[in-house]
């Protein structure tokens, strides 16, 4: 489904975000994303969404090479993505159901759609009775739960989340997670960068790690807090504070 081939990325100003990375998702698949702030997650996620390209290497996903895709040809890519955000992103003024529905909208759905599709997936996130409600009259676990009806509302297969856990509370990121997981059990390719390696460990799913703009580690399926290679993909993180910056830094701005 997404295939990075000896893929870097060198920004204008010179900044090497990532380093020759090759690696395979298949579909249905849930991988984790880790590592330390700037250490190239954020630019990971961006070139599958085909906001950057590579500087050099191939990125295929569902069997297309993004460097032929067209200007025009990006959004039908991004059509098969949906994206949870840290900062939820939701609109202010509109209610729930107008944040989910607007995402449907945006592709063109008809309003018979819309009608049926949003109720459902609400409820799949247990949000049904907050339809009305307005983004700033819910929890910060309930905007995020939004966020996540909205990545889902047009049937993607794949699930992309940018820290989805970082705005909530420890019982409400494990609930995300598992919303995730069963998502992901549904047969969606659903990959989480976080810095939570808690959860990490709990949901004992296939975890990245990458360091300095490479792929450090890459620990399979976990099992009993261990990887099919016999070592906790924890023995490769760098001990970095969560909130630690390192140098080469992603030049887009975000902390991730």
């Amino acid at each position: 489904m997404i295939d990075f081939i000896d893929v870097s990325k060198t920004y204008p100003n010179g900044t090497h975000a990532l380093y020759d990375v090759t690696l395979n998702i298949e579909k249905g698949e849930f991988v984790f994303i880790v590592g330390a702030s700037g250490a190239g997650k954020s630019t990971f996620l961006k070139l599958i969404m085909h906001e950057e390209s590579p500087t050099s290497g191939e990125i295929i996903i569902n069997n297309k090479k993004t460097s032929k895709l067209k200007r025009r040809q990006i959004p039908y890519l991004r059509r098969h993505m949906g994206i949870v955000f840290q900062d939820f992103r939701l609109i202010d003024k509109m209610n729930v159901f107008d944040n989910v529905a607007f995402a449907m909208r945006a592709v063109g759905e008809n309003a018979s759609t819309i009608k049926n599709r949003v109720p459902y997936v609400l409820d799949l996130v247990g949000l049904k009775d907050k339809m009305k409600d307005k983004p700033s009259e819910l929890s910060g676990g309930e905007q995020q739960r939004v966020s996540l009806a909205r990545a889902l509302v047009n049937n993607p297969e794949i699930i992309i989340a940018d820290e989805p856990t970082g705005n909530v509370d420890p019982e409400m990121s494990h609930e995300i997670i598992e919303l995730l997981n069963e998502i992901n059990a549904r047969g969606t390719t659903v990959l989480v960068v976080t810095h939570e390696h808690d959860l990490v460990r709990e949901f004992g799913k296939r975890v990245i790690l990458i360091d300095h703009g490479r792929i450090k580690s890459d620990s399979g399926k976990v099992k009993n807090n261990n990887s099919v290679y016999g070592n906790s993909y924890e023995n490769d993180v760098p001990q970095y504070p969560d909130n630690a910056v390192i140098v080469p830094d992603d030049v887009s701005g975000d902390n991730a």
